[in-house]
């Protein structure tokens, strides 16, 4: 047990290593300067999903494509919001009190929950933006940039390459019926990636980014 808990805490502090200065500005887009206490939230949040698919955040290589990708998607969220802004996609308080509620059922107490903020390195007031800035950037993307339809056939591909490489692995893979749903899911999200990147991309054209790491 020790020996977990060193490596854990080892590990946690290789992760902090790559954080930087919450008051250091770490890009400027189109006038707006991003700041390191953004980057450090994107960065936190990018290198548990690293950890959850069995990768090494810490490692040179990986540490060197977490960097660029934490300031790629801090740059792009910017620049949605911020189309948002001039489209007139706005969250209301009610919104956005509605969106909190419910966050505080997922914690017994207001002293659990403003514990769970403190861990996070958060306050009320900055949570209550960042969840106006989430609904803003839905209503956006959902307008914006709706998802077509997954095919059959592209759900029939998508089953076959998981049957090909679960047989190779030795896994018994359950039947199309039984997994449709999530296959569907995540088509729709991988086709609503790719149109966003596109959208980004082409906002980027008409933007100034100033990177500052």
């Amino acid at each position: 047990m020790q020996f977990q808990k060193d490596f854990l805490e080892e590990m946690q502090k290789k992760l902090n290593k790559q954080k930087v200065d919450d008051k250091e500005t770490v890009a400027i887009v189109n006038d707006k300067k991003l700041m390191g206490r953004d980057y450090n939230m994107a960065l936190s949040s990018l290198q548990m999903q690293m950890q959850q698919m069995g990768q090494d955040p810490t490692s040179k290589e990986a540490a060197k494509q977490v960097k660029e990708q934490t300031i790629n998607n801090l740059v792009g969220q910017t620049l949605i919001l911020q189309e948002a802004d001039k489209k007139g996609y706005q969250a209301s308080e009610e919104e956005v009190e509605k969106q909190v509620a419910k966050m505080k059922e997922q914690f017994k107490d207001d002293k659990k929950l403003e514990a769970a903020l403190k861990q996070a390195d958060l306050d009320m007031e900055t949570l209550k933006i960042q969840t106006a800035e989430n609904v803003q950037y839905t209503k956006y993307i959902e307008k914006e940039i709706p998802v077509e339809e997954v095919s059959d056939k592209e759900i029939q591909a998508y089953y076959d390459q998981m049957v090909q490489q679960g047989s190779a692995g030795g896994q018994e893979i359950p039947k199309l019926e039984e997994v449709k749903p999530q296959i569907m899911q995540q088509l729709v999200q991988q086709k609503q990636q790719e149109k966003l990147a596109q959208q980004v991309e082409k906002l980027k054209k008409n933007a100034e980014v100033d990177i500052k790491i």
